[in-house]
């Protein structure tokens, strides 16, 4: 007999981005490849207007239909009540959510009283480090759940330079569909591209002060780059209309910079992109740094199974991720540059590598197999 999995996303109030979309997606398509039935779940915010949330709804819609997951889609507000205004829209009952096998949950926000509804229940968290300091400050309330598990390799063990929050936590790598996600030649000309929002009012407190905690204070150290490698490198980036000036600057270093809600407005816009693209260059945002918490992007994931090198940043100690093959992990500036040129100088082996990368940890099919085990045993 086939499980039944609620996959209860966090999507619906997100400014329209495929790559947020595809987080969720991987999971869910995994999930239905080896026979899970899924329902895609998602609860309303209060104070939302009618207009704006039929707009989030309409995109969710298209969305999901190209994946056959439309008619699969269950919405409730925060205390599990049907929303009036989306009656009339189609959607499964929550009451039909409620019969599945299994909460697999990534919204941290969701309230006690429906996580208690389920049988059994499994948070994921795609936030190392940073839930587990959120939770132990009291900054946010997550329910009672079954079951914990970790994209961090690093969580609740003896090195960790964080709280555990007082729970038990298993180890799941992310994961990426790979039947969604085919080997792919760049175009001619390619650059090394990351998608990624840019300044945001994110902050975060350690033992040194506070300190921000966003993408373009990760890039501040690597902004000389593009002066110390020939290779090309792009960034897709959401900047305000008041941000002009950080594009300026960006360019005047030698960055290219396109416009990351045109080129990843969908989950198919932002597929196409990475496909396209030579491999992966990105930085981290701050925490990842200084966590160490081995941390590894669903982005990355992607490049990774499309067959694109990768050159991110450091984030800690692995048991499995490689410095040097397909997947390339830089600290510094001059390591950035060296890291760059040798995906580029053997670069279909690296492509290789980075595909078979994906095979071997990533794989959507084997991570969730994996965490059903865990959860329902």
């Amino acid at each position: 007999m086939s499980l039944t999995v609620c996959l209860a996303a966090n999507t619906l109030h997100y400014p329209e981005g495929g790559g947020h979309r595809w987080v969720y997606l991987n999971w869910a398509l995994g999930l239905r490849s080896i026979g899970c039935e899924v329902i895609w779940l998602e609860v309303v915010r209060q104070g939302v207007s009618a207009q704006r949330l039929f707009e989030q709804v309409a995109a969710l819609k298209r969305h999901l239909a190209r994946y056959d997951l439309v008619e699969r889609i269950a919405l409730c507000s925060a205390s599990g009540d049907t929303v009036p205004e989306l009656a009339t829209e189609g959607f499964l009952e929550f009451e039909a959510a409620l019969h599945a096998d299994l909460l697999l949950n990534f919204s941290y926000g969701m309230r006690s009283e429906l996580v208690s509804c389920f049988s059994r229940s499994s948070l994921i968290d795609i936030d190392p480090g940073l839930l587990q300091i959120w939770m132990s400050s009291n900054q946010i309330n997550v329910a009672l759940h079954t079951q914990y598990f970790t994209i961090g390799e690093h969580v609740g063990q003896p090195e960790a330079r964080f709280p555990d929050a007082g729970q038990k936590w298993n180890y799941t790598p992310p994961c990426v569909a790979l039947d969604w996600w085919p080997e792919s030649r760049a175009l001619k000309n390619a650059a090394f591209t990351t998608v990624s929002h840019w300044s945001a009012d994110e902050w975060m407190a350690d033992a040194n002060g506070t300190y921000p905690n966003d993408k373009r204070t990760g890039f501040l150290p690597f902004l000389d780059l593009p002066q110390r490698t020939p290779q090309s490198l792009e960034l897709a980036l959401c900047l305000g209309s008041d941000e002009e000036y950080e594009r300026m600057a960006l360019q005047r270093r030698g960055w290219h910079i396109t416009d990351s809600t045109t080129v990843a407005s969908t989950p198919w816009d932002y597929q196409h992109y990475i496909q396209q693209s030579l491999g992966e260059f990105s930085c981290v945002k701050p925490s990842c740094v200084r966590l160490q918490n081995a941390w590894i992007s669903d982005r990355t994931l992607c490049y990774l199974a499309s067959g694109k090198p990768a050159v991110v940043q450091h984030t800690g100690a692995s048991r499995f991720l490689p410095d040097a093959a397909g997947l390339f992990r830089f600290s510094d500036l001059k390591e950035a540059a060296r890291c760059l040129e040798s995906a580029a100088a053997d670069y279909e082996r690296h492509c290789k590598l980075a595909r078979a990368l994906a095979e071997e940890y990533f794989d959507a099919r084997k991570v969730v197999a994996s965490v059903l085990e865990r959860a329902l045993n």
